[in-house]
């Protein structure tokens, strides 16, 4: 078995409770606050490694349930890791299935041993459990791997809540005691938006000497409100030397207000799935590039882009390529979306450390246009 590489994070600065920080994992240098493109079956979709490389990103998010299906997770190990076999030369973070349970609408199979599924492949019955999800995750050789949960869509009952803070912390336990000595291992907060579950669910995770910790159950259902409330509070109770991870955040001004609120990394599949159904990134808010009023729009999506979509190509081709249907229009706009947030994450890094960070977000998100 190869030796761990631990996860290594310091705070290099901050500017009230937002933080510019450093993961460093095999000598792999992540500068915080980071968004992680979402590459669920081994690839960020419409994106080559090489593309992402080029765009300055060192590291993205798999997932272990997926994965564990097709191709699966042995074959996987035995063809180096998911980096090598993804020809990816950054690092990964892998989820732990979780999410899958609540976004295949499986929740009411849990019980304690774990996630009932039926594979949605091939039909077949496919068992979950914690020692099961960090077993695919070691041999998927990620370099974060996260504890499985429970995440319940909200609005959810205090009952409910309660007994899924309970299970999670329980599955917690179980998934250190397999990872322990194998893996860098996330806990996850759960506590719907009760306060006091939160609270509760954090001091029960924070016996475990986990590598960071993840809020989860947010944007399950929640206005944007809720959730930077439910991340004010929550991150709050976090420890400040240890990485703070929100789950499923990927709009523009929903970031900027969790990175005020103390949070460092990020995933969503909202930046490269908006892209493909034509939606871009701008600094005045969303361009649907679909639209019949770009069609003899010789301007790029945004004149003060630099990203390789801007410099080369107008609004009217982009227009063209989506209305034609042609694969290159999911390249085009995915590949500005996240060159747009790469940007956006590295000039909010050197405002906090300037110090000047709220006044920089106040006026990104004045200017926003939802």
């Amino acid at each position: 078995m190869d030796e761990l590489a631990k996860l290594k994070f310091k705070v290099a600065a901050s500017d009230n409770k937002a933080r510019a920080g450093e993961i460093n994992i095999r000598n792999i240098k992540v500068k915080t606050p980071v968004f992680m493109p979402v590459g669920t079956l081994a690839t960020v979709k419409a994106l080559s490694s090489d593309a992402l490389t080029k765009m300055g990103y060192r590291l993205i998010l798999g997932n272990a349930y997926h994965l564990s299906l097709r191709p699966g997770d042995e074959l996987i190990q035995q063809l180096g890791g998911l980096p090598k076999f993804m020809s990816w030369d950054g690092l990964v973070l892998t989820d732990s299935g979780g999410f899958q349970a609540f976004s295949l609408q499986k929740l009411n199979n849990f019980s304690e041993a774990g996630f009932a599924f039926k594979n949605h492949l091939n039909g077949d019955h496919f068992l979950l459990s914690p020692e099961k999800s960090i077993q695919i995750q070691a041999n998927l050789k990620t370099d974060i791997a996260m504890c499985l949960d429970v995440c319940l869509p909200l609005p959810a009952s205090y009952e409910k809540s309660e007994k899924a803070v309970e299970t999670t912390t329980r599955w917690a336990k179980r998934c250190y005691e397999e990872a322990k000595d194998k893996l860098n291992l996330f806990g996850i907060v759960q506590g719907a938006n009760f306060a006091d579950l939160r609270k509760k669910s954090f001091q029960e995770l924070s016996d475990i000497p986990f590598s960071g910790f993840a809020i989860g159950g947010v944007s399950v259902g929640e206005t944007s409100a809720e959730i930077i409330n439910t991340l004010k509070l929550t991150a709050a109770y976090l420890p400040t030397q240890k990485p703070r991870y929100a789950m499923g955040i990927g709009d523009p001004v929903s970031l900027l207000n969790a990175i005020e609120a103390g949070i460092d990394m990020f995933d969503c599949v909202l930046p490269t799935r908006n892209a493909r159904n034509g939606s871009l990134f701008t600094h005045q808010g969303y361009l649907s590039i679909k639209k019949a009023q770009y069609k003899q729009d010789s301007s790029p999506i945004e004149k003060e882009c630099s990203c390789p979509t801007c410099a080369k190509y107008s609004r009217a081709y982009l227009h063209h390529l989506y209305k034609a249907n042609e694969i290159l229009s999911a390249v085009l706009n995915t590949q500005h979306n996240l060159f747009f947030l790469k940007a956006l994450f590295e000039k909010a890094r050197i405002k906090i450390i300037e110090n000047d960070f709220s006044q920089f977000k106040n006026k990104f998100v004045s200017n926003f246009s939802p």
